[in-house]
């Protein structure tokens, strides 16, 4: 597909090592463009607000993520059927950041910025 939008932020990697940076992304532009709600169940968007969703989408998600789901045609099953092939995520980089936690140790570090930065790394 052609992109009639230019991209406001990087797409989503079929690698998946930017789900969760993703998904709060997107958030915040359909928000920002009055269309959060067409990702959420049970709304009543009109036919407009799906296909200018789903554009949206579908131009901030990986090409072969964009190839594999091309029959979607609604934004809200397109984010429950990325949600399902990726919100695992959280479990695995929640036990990551609990390691990253607890292996913390200011001493391991030359300022007080470098710690600082970890410690926002690892809050974020």
């Amino acid at each position: 597909m052609a992109n009639i939008e230019n991209q406001k932020f990087i797409a989503l990697d079929i690698s998946r090592k930017n789900y969760l940076s993703w998904v709060l992304d997107v958030k915040l532009h359909l928000s920002a463009k009055k269309l959060r709600h067409t990702i959420d169940e049970d709304n009543a968007a009109s036919n407009k607000e799906r296909a200018t969703a789903l554009i949206f989408l579908s131009h901030h998600i990986d090409d072969g993520l964009e190839y594999e789901y091309l029959t979607v045609e609604n934004p809200l099953e397109l984010w429950k059927n990325l949600n399902d092939r990726f919100e695992h995520l959280k479990a695995v980089v929640l036990s990551n950041v609990l390691n990253d936690w607890s292996q913390l140790r200011f001493q391991d570090f030359k300022t007080v910025s470098e710690y600082n930065s970890t410690l926002f790394k690892i809050a974020s």
